[in-house]
C-alpha cells in the first residue's frame, strides 16, 4: 500500500500542526525565494510577446510558426503542473524546486543562444516544463512554512501579488528589451537569476524529510492526464486559428475528452491514484478550482483584449500599452498584498464575491468605451477596478485551495490550482478571441468585453454557492 493510501500519521496531520514557529528570518527567506521563483515563471509567459517580430526576422521563422515561441511554453507549463504537484509530494519540495530551477535556467541559456527557430521553440517548451515543477513546489513550500490562518494568509497575499503582476510586468519588460539590448536578453536575464535562486534554495531550504519508499507516482495516470491536458490546451490554441467547429478542432477536443475519461477510469483502479478521491471530496478545494477556472479566464482575457484594444483601435505602441497597464498592475499588487490579511477577518468567500463583482463592473464599463476614447476618463477607471477586483481574488483562491489540506497533499493541491489557472487562462483567451473575430471594429470589442463580464459574474456566483459561508 502506498503512502498516498496508508493512513500514516504525517498524512493525517493538517498543515497547521506541523509548523508552530513564529514568522522569522528563515520564513522571510522562504517567502522571498518562492516569490522570486514564481515571478520568473510568470514573467516568461509574456516577456517574448512584443519581441516576436524581431525573433521571426532574426531566425527566419515563418509567420505561422513564430507563435509557437509563446504556445510551447504555455503548453508544457499547463500540461505538466498536476504531475509536478504530485512529484512535489512524493519526491520532496526542495528537490523538485531545485530540479525545476535547474531545468528552467539551462533552457533559458539554450533559448538565448539559439540560431534556429526549432531550437528556440524546443527550449521554450523545456522552460515551461521547468516552470511546471517550480510553481507547485514553490506554493507547497509556502504552505508548509507558514501556519494556516493569519500567518499563511499574509504570506499568500504577497505571493499572489507577485504572481499576479508578473505577466503584466513581462509585457513592459518585453518592450524595453526588444527596443534595447535585443530579444535574446529576455532569456539571458534568467541565467543569473536562476543561479542565485538555486544557491538560495540550497542554503536556505531545509533538506527534504525522508520519504516513504512505498509511495510512488501513478505513471499510467500521470501519462494519461498529462496527455489529456496537453491535447486540450493545444485544441484551444488550434480553435483560435482554425475555428471552433472545424473538423480538426473537434477531433482534438474529442481526443482530449477521451484521455481525461481514461484518466478517471485508471484512477479508480489505481492503488496509488494521482488525484485521490478524498481530494475531490474537499468542498473548499473543488470550489476554489471551479471559481479559479472562470476567474483566471476572465482576467487573462481582459489583459489580452485590452492590449489589442489599445494597439489596434487606439494606435498605442507596444511600449505605451505596457505602461498603460501599470494602473492595473500597481492596484492589483497593492490590493493583493493586504488581501491575505483581510481573508481571516472577512472570509475568502466574501473577498471573492467582492473582487469578482468589481471585475464584472470593470467589464461593463468597457462595453461603453466611445470611439474617441480618452485613457484617463474611459480606460483608467476600468483598469483600476479590474486591478482592485483581481487583487482580492488571486490570494483568496490560493488560500481557499490550501485550506484544510494535509501536508502530504499540499503539492497536489498546489498543482491543481496552478493547472486550473493555466487552463482557465488559455480557454478564456481562446474563447474571447473567437468572440472578437465574430464582431467588427469597436462593436466587436464591446461584445467581447461583455462576454468577459459574463465569465466574471459566473465566477462570482460559483464562489457564492461553492464556498461555505465560514470559509
Amino acid at each position: 500500500m502506498s503512502v498516498i493510501e496508508r493512513p500514516v500519521e504525517t498524512a493525517a496531520i493538517p498543515l497547521t500542526s506541523r509548523r508552530q514557529k513564529k514568522a522569522g528570518p528563515r520564513q522571510g527567506l522562504v517567502l522571498g525565494l518562492v516569490c522570486a521563483a514564481m515571478a520568473m515563471v510568470g514573467l516568461d509567459i509574456a516577456i517574448v510577446n512584443v519581441a516576436l517580430p524581431s525573433i521571426q526576422r532574426d531566425l527566419g521563422v515563418s509567420r505561422s510558426s513564430v507563435r509557437w515561441v509563446v504556445v510551447a511554453y504555455g503548453l508544457l507549463l499547463g500540461g505538466f503542473l498536476l504531475v509536478g504537484g504530485r512529484m512535489t509530494d512524493l519526491l520532496g519540495r526542495r528537490r523538485v524546486l531545485l530540479a525545476g530551477l535547474g531545468l528552467f535556467t539551462a533552457a533559458s541559456l539554450v533559448a538565448g543562444v539559439a540560431q534556429h527557430g526549432g531550437v528556440l521553440i524546443a527550449a521554450r517548451g523545456l522552460q515551461g516544463l521547468g516552470g511546471a515543477l517550480i510553481a507547485p513546489a514553490a506554493l507547497s513550500l509556502l504552505a508548509v512554512s507558514f501556519r494556516e490562518g493569519r500567518e499563511r494568509n499574509r504570506a499568500l497575499g504577497v505571493f499572489g501579488a507577485v504572481g499576479g503582476v508578473a505577466g503584466t510586468v513581462g509585457v513592459v519588460a518585453s518592450g524595453l528589451i526588444a527596443a534595447g539590448p535585443g530579444w535574446r536578453w529576455a532569456f539571458f536575464i534568467n541565467i543569473p537569476a536562476g543561479l542565485v535562486l538555486i544557491a538560495l534554495a540550497i542554503t536556505c531550504l531545509a533538506a527534504d524529510e525522508p520519504r516513504d519508499r512505498s509511495g510512488r507516482l501513478d505513471v499510467a495516470g500521470a501519462s494519461i492526464v498529462t496527455g489529456g491536458l496537453l491535447t486540450f490546451v493545444y485544441a484551444l490554441h488550434h480553435a483560435a486559428t482554425h475555428g471552433w467547429t472545424s473538423a480538426s478542432t473537434l477531433a482534438w477536443f474529442i481526443a482530449a475528452g477521451v484521455l481525461i475519461v481514461a484518466f478517471r477510469w485508471i484512477e479508480k483502479r489505481s492503488p496509488a491514484p494521482l488525484v485521490p478521491a478524498r481530494a475531490l471530496r474537499n468542498r473548499t478545494l473543488v470550489a476554489a478550482n471551479l471559481t479559479a477556472l472562470l476567474a483566471f479566464g476572465a482576467f487573462f482575457s481582459f489583459i489580452f483584449l485590452g492590449s489589442l484594444l489599445m494597439q489596434q483601435e487606439l494606435g498605442y505602441s507596444p511600449m505605451q500599452a505596457g505602461l498603460a497597464w501599470l494602473a492595473t498592475t500597481m492596484t492589483e499588487f497593492g490590493t493583493a498584498s493586504v488581501a491575505g490579511r483581510l481573508a481571516a477577518a472577512v472570509s475568502v468567500r466574501r473577498l471573492l464575491i467582492t473582487g469578482l463583482t468589481l471585475l464584472t463592473a470593470a467589464m461593463v464599463w468597457l462595453t461603453r468605451v466611445p470611439a474617441d476614447v480618452a485613457y484617463l476618463t474611459d480606460l483608467l477607471p476600468a483598469f483600476l477596478l479590474a486591478g482592485l477586483g483581481f487583487g482580492l481574488c488571486g490570494p483568496s483562491l490560493q488560500i481557499g485551495a490550501l485550506s484544510g489540506v494535509t501536508e502530504s497533499e499540499s503539492g497536489l493541491a498546489s498543482g491543481l490550482i496552478e493547472t486550473t489557472r493555466e487552463i482557465g487562462a488559455a480557454a478564456g483567451v481562446a474563447a474571447i478571441a473567437t468572440v472578437l473575430v465574430a464582431g467588427t471594429g469597436l462593436d466587436g470589442f464591446h461584445t467581447a468585453f461583455a462576454a468577459i463580464g459574463i465569465l466574471a459574474a459566473l465566477a462570482a456566483i460559483t464562489a457564492a454557492t461553492g464556498f461555505r459561508r465560514a470559509v
